[in-house]
């Protein structure tokens, strides 16, 4: 790779305007799905009764619904997960405490059938989404600080704009295609922050290194040497992880959702790296004319 990505002279700055012009239309479809079609949210955040099963003999979605209807489940969500496997999920306020012996008699399984089991009240799940929320904004927040003592009060802002960035890219992708939002989701997009965050202090640590060997050079030639000289850099890595979570869609069920969040995720971080929080400290430096040397 590092012989193919040799050394380059892309003008980013040049070009972020167009780049952020597309992310915020991309975010913006993402926040009307949000608003009319809202996140399907998964056991963890809206409480009730999830069964993973595994039948002997082939079974279809309308099969096991046709057999739940007998006790009046025909309206869970059932999905198949892999090889005559399913997971079927029932609604909080229709849960009971015998409600899983209740499901294994009527689909006639046994608990050897029974590949995973979870249930969790109204009121967790409520408290659960709280926290997802609160753990999202305070690792932003956190982050932001950080960067601001490591380097400048501008460097903060683009770097917590880049990260929003990179959620609500991945969350467009969750509510348009009505992905599970679960707790593996919330560890994916917190994975992403931390991951993307990387990226971007490498960047701002060559523009620092830059400001010094370059003092002719104006700030927005700067920002471009320094992401272009770590453009290898930044692709070779995150090609790396890309190309495992790749390997991670082809498992089922939770881990599949999670490497969806992480690849969509790693995309968006390279995209925001580049074009997004380097352009950003650059615009706000023009904005408030404050000096960067």
């Amino acid at each position: 790779m590092r012989r193919i990505i040799k050394k380059t002279d892309i003008p980013f700055i040049k070009y972020s305007k167009t780049a952020i012009t597309i992310s915020l239309v991309i975010i913006a479809i993402g926040l009307i799905s949000l608003i009319f079609r809202g996140l399907n949210f998964g056991i963890d955040f809206t409480g009730g009764t999830l069964i993973q099963v595994k039948f002997e003999q082939p079974r279809t979605i309308e099969d096991i619904r046709n057999d739940l209807a007998t006790i009046n489940l025909e309206n869970s969500i059932i999905q198949k997960s892999g090889e005559n496997e399913y997971i079927i999920r029932v609604p909080q306020d229709l849960s009971s405490a015998n409600l899983v012996d209740v499901i294994k008699s009527t689909l006639g399984i046994s608990d050897q059938n029974i590949l995973r089991q979870e249930q969790v009240g109204p009121k967790i799940g409520k408290e659960l989404q709280g926290a997802a929320l609160l753990a999202i904004f305070f690792s932003l927040i956190v982050m932001g600080i950080y960067i601001a003592i490591r380097f400048k009060f501008q460097y903060s802002i683009g770097v917590i704009l880049s990260l929003l960035h990179d959620v609500l890219i991945t969350l467009t992708v969750f509510t348009i295609f009505q992905l599970e939002v679960s707790l593996s989701t919330i560890a994916a997009f917190l994975t992403i922050i931390g991951y993307s965050l990387n990226d971007t202090i490498v960047v701002f640590d060559r523009v620092r290194e830059n400001l010094k060997l370059h003092r002719n050079e104006t700030y927005e030639r700067i920002m471009d040497i320094s992401i272009n000289e770590t453009l290898s850099r930044t692709i070779i890595t995150d090609m790396t992880t890309l190309f495992v979570v790749l390997c991670l869609l082809l498992v089922p069920g939770e881990v599949r959702i999670f490497a969806i969040a992480m690849t969509i995720g790693s995309i968006a971080g390279t995209y925001s790296t580049i074009y997004i929080a380097g352009p950003l400290v650059v615009f706000w430096s023009r904005r408030f004319k404050r000096s960067t040397k």
